[in-house]
């Protein structure tokens, strides 16, 4: 059974940074493309950062400079730092594990950023 749990959401105020956490199992991990989602209040659900199996990354535009996601394979874990935050930030942010053509989500954790 594959599972994916959030944790590190929280509430911080604007300019202030905190890191996600995505813990994974059920699948062979260092295979998977980890990439983390996002969806705000009355807003469509967006890709806010990848990272392939080999280490690649990318980003949504509004969140390069700021953003940075990373994995640990022997731990099974892929993280989401996010500095600078902004009010835009506010959502809740889902993990996503694209493993052999099947697509894994977590439940969500709730970022809330003050101004």
């Amino acid at each position: 059974q594959v599972q994916l749990v959030e944790s590190g959401g929280g509430l911080v105020q604007a300019g202030g940074s905190l890191r996600l956490s995505c813990a994974a199992s059920g699948i062979m991990f260092s295979f998977a493309a980890m990439r983390w989602y996002r969806q705000g209040p009355g807003n469509q659900r967006e890709l806010v950062a990848l990272i392939t199996s080999g280490g690649s990354t990318d980003y949504a535009d509004s969140v390069k400079g700021r953003f940075a996601i990373s994995r640990d394979n022997a731990k099974n874990m892929v993280y989401l730092q996010m500095n600078s935050l902004k009010p835009e930030d506010t959502a809740v942010y889902s993990c996503n594990a694209e493993y052999f053509r099947s697509n894994y989500w977590g439940q969500g954790t709730q970022v809330t950023v003050s101004s």
